[in-house]
This record gives C-alpha cells, structure tokens and sequence, in this order.
C-alpha cells in the first residue's frame, strides 16, 4: 500500500509540474506597460452631451452625441453649431447614434433605430461654421441591436471601402456564425454593398467571432488593427486579418487555440474598456472608458504600452488626428456611467511626451 501511495504522490507531482509548466504565467499575460506624462493639455470645448465618436470634414471637425442625436460642429474657438439630428434613433442603454465617419461632402453615421443598427449616409450642405445634414439614404439595416454591446464605430480604410464594427448585441453565439452579421467587423462599399473582394463573396463579414469591438485603424503600412472590450477577464487589441476567427465566445484574450486569432496586446476590463483608437507618430492610440487612461501602443512593438492621464479626465471615448496633427481626445462621463465634472462632456488637445 505504502509504495502505490508514494507511486501515485510522484506521478501527481508529475502532473502538477506539467500543468504549471503549460499554463501561461501572469508576467506573459500581462503587457509591459510603463507611465507617461503629458503638458500643455488644453480643452478645445465643453457642456458636450454623451458625446461618442469625432469625424473631420477638412479642417472641421464633427462630434455625435448618442442621446440626443445631434451631430455638432466645433469651430476654432470652440464654439458648438448643430448641424443636424437624426430623427430615427432610438437612445436605450448603449445604443443610440454612435459613429461617424467623413467621406468628401457626405457623413455617414451608424446608429440605432427601434428595431435594429443601421448605417445612414446624408449629404453635408452649407459652408463651414454653418454646415447642415442635407437628405439622408439609408446603405444598411437590419444589425442586431440592444441594450448592451453596439459595437458602432464606422471609418473608411485606405481602400475607400467603409469598415464597420458590429458588436454581439448580447447574444454571444451570432459571434461565431458567419450568416449574420452581429459580432463581426464588416466592409462595405460606400453604398452598402459587399465588395467583390471581400473574404466570402457577397458578404460583408471581414472578421468574426468579435463581442464588441469598437476602435479601428489603419498603420501607414496598410494593417487594420481594432480594440475590443472582454467579458470579464481580458480586453483586447486585435491586428485585423481578412476572414480571420478572433474567437468570442470560446475564448477571450491570448488562448492560443488553432483556428483562433489571438489579440497582439491585452489588458484587464478594470484597467483598459477601450473604445476609439487612432495612430500617428508610429504609435496607436487607444482612448479607455472603464480604465480612465490612454493608451499609447508602438506599431513597431505591439507588445508594449505607454499609459497616459490616469483618472485625470475620467472616461475617455474616442481619439482623433486633427488636421494640425494634434490629437484629439474625447471624454465621455455624461453618458449614465461615469462621474462628471463641471464643464463634462469635453474634448482635450493633447500634448505627450513620446
């Protein structure tokens, strides 16, 4: 008895040390993140409602706000104009409009209706300062929408083509079935239209098995890249490959799983929740909601972050490029979750020491 106990002591120590082995340690899960610090920061406007997402028609730029469904001009002196509402949208938890997206003289805004998300293109009238949304024209219908989980976020990619990300709307399953169109990022014509080049033909799925995605953009060099917020333990920053699994639900974050595309860069829900992202300078930029912080992410070393403005601004929405080269970021604690400050909602000029 006394040796097929020590036989099975050393067989399950056996075990133990190869699962510990196999098992990924926190230091690899975790990113190599340092702090940096940022000066002469400086707010370009305020009083914002719930705003969501900043487009740049030339040197002007645009804001939306997801409750009230107005698109905002800021002049220079940051003076706020409304340019139009979009009567259609229906305000319910996290949907209601969301993107926007430029594309000569046209705005195209994805939003959420009484039955669904939708993308809508209206023409851009009038001279800056006193621009209007002009005649609308719905290019899509009929993405999955509810309370949680939007996704939202439309830009165009370098090949003209309009990108959008449609989150699972809380059903996790549509992630992973390629028929419908919840849980994916899609790529359409500026008319709605599935590519003939697109990953399957007649499809406007270009990646899938997302829950929700919400920041996309595109490196000099021409990859896409996407951030996505996790369930419970791991957010995500996704390099965007045509037709490419990025696992929702069967995995969340690095799983290193055959037929699953693992994130290049990860970060726990309580430090990151990240929502728009752009680059310049070599670097993306990822703006963080629940994690109250900037991101700066090297495109030469994907596995690396630079954290900014921890807690400074609270929530943070989206990010932009000016026209100047300035970056512009968006802050976003009116929307029922986060805890403003006077003057909230606002957008800040930054200035980061890179």
């Amino acid at each position: 008895m006394e040796s097929r106990n020590t036989a099975f002591l050393v067989a399950s120590a056996f075990a133990v040390a190869v699962l510990c082995a196999c098992a990924p340690s926190d230091s690899s899960e975790q990113p190599s993140t340092r702090t940096g610090s940022s000066e002469r920061n400086s707010t370009v406007t305020d009083e914002l409602d719930a705003p969501w997402s900043i487009a740049f028609h030339g040197t002007t730029a645009l804001v939306s706000e997801r409750d009230s469904a107005r698109i905002l001009e800021i002049g220079a002196d940051g003076t706020q104009h409304e340019v139009g509402r979009i009567d259609d949208v229906e305000a319910v938890g996290e949907g209601g409009l969301l993107g926007i997206a430029v594309r000569g003289e046209q705005l195209f805004a994805y939003y959420t209706a009484d039955d669904d998300n939708r993308i809508e293109r209206f023409d851009l009238t009038g001279q800056p300062g006193n621009l209007a949304l002009g005649g609308g024209t719905t290019i899509l219908t009929g993405l999955p929408a509810a309370a949680n989980h939007n996704g939202g976020r439309i830009a165009f990619g370098p090949d003209g083509m309009l990108y959008a990300t449609a989150g699972d709307a809380g059903d996790r399953r549509t992630a992973q079935d390629r028929a419908i169109l919840a849980g994916k990022i899609l790529r359409m014509t500026p008319d709605g239209q599935a590519p003939a080049d697109n990953p399957v033909p007649g499809s406007l799925v270009y990646s899938y098995g997302h829950r929700n995605p919400q920041g996309i953009t595109w490196a000099p060099d021409g990859r896409m890249f996407a951030s996505e917020f996790g369930q419970n333990t791991w957010d995500e920053l996704n390099l965007i490959e045509p037709g490419g699994n990025y696992g929702w639900p069967e995995v969340e974050g690095i799983a290193n799983r055959a037929g699953f595309i693992d994130p290049v860069q990860q970060w726990r829900p309580s430090e990151a929740s990240p929502s728009g992202m752009t680059n310049t300078g070599g670097s993306l930029y990822i703006a963080n909601l629940r994690g109250e912080r900037l991101f700066r992410v090297p495109l030469d070393n994907l596995t690396e972050s630079t954290e900014y403005l921890v807690g400074e601004y609270g929530r943070l929405r989206d990010i932009a490029v000016a026209p100047d080269g300035a970056l512009w970021l968006l802050t976003n604690n009116t929307d029922g979750r986060g805890d403003p400050n006077p003057g909230d909602d606002r957008i800040i000029r930054l200035e980061l020491d890179r």
